[in-house]
């Protein structure tokens, strides 16, 4: 399972990120990906990189599409392979 951060911020466009925040996660639940946002970005979970990527690259033409002419993407991959993890999962090793 992967585990990724993805922030997606148009650069020179408004203050407020909240519009491109929202097609984003329109895509990811038009994708089936899961997600969960926080304050500073979103945090998706996928089966593999392909699909991570894929769902990045429409997540990025979308706010391209908003006509942003400046965009700055940052993925952080979490690619484990000794264990089967979820962002559940993550999270729940936290509370012991």
């Amino acid at each position: 399972m992967i585990i990724a951060q993805l922030s997606i911020a148009p650069v020179g466009e408004e203050i407020s990120l909240s519009k491109y925040v929202k097609i984003a996660i329109e895509i990811f639940e038009k994708e089936h990906i899961k997600y969960e946002t926080n304050a500073m970005a979103t945090v998706i979970e996928t089966e593999d990189l392909e699909t991570l990527f894929s769902v990045v690259k429409k997540a990025h033409n979308a706010i391209v599409k908003m006509g942003a002419k400046r965009i700055i993407t940052e993925l952080k991959i979490d690619d484990r392979r000794d264990k089967s993890v979820t962002i559940e999962s993550k999270l729940k090793s936290l509370k012991k």
